[in-house]
């Protein structure tokens, strides 16, 4: 597991897809953003987020939703913003 995968563990959800988050920490991993990285490819782990259980399985379309399309993305780049945030706090990407 790289050092960002790992990076995720007990963050919060930057995320927060509302009612659907559960706002716990414990449930947080990286959710990797799509990418052109082509069918059943996952993209680099610089492009995830940190999600908790519940906003991951709505991101990924595992959990139905009421939540609009285009509030799923502009939550996926609030929460990519705040994620690579923390990873450059952290040392883990570079600006």
């Amino acid at each position: 597991m790289s050092k960002i995968r790992k990076s995720a563990r007990g963050e919060d959800c930057t995320l927060r897809l509302f009612p659907h988050c559960n706002s716990n920490p414990e449930t947080v991993v990286l959710c990797h953003l799509p990418s052109n990285a082509g069918l059943a490819r996952k993209s680099p782990d610089w492009w995830g987020v940190y999600g908790c259980s519940n906003c991951h399985d709505v991101i990924d379309g595992r959990s139905k939703t009421d939540i609009s399309k285009a509030e799923v993305e502009r939550s996926k780049l609030r929460a990519l913003y705040e994620t690579q945030s923390k990873m450059r706090e952290k040392g883990l990407i570079k600006e």
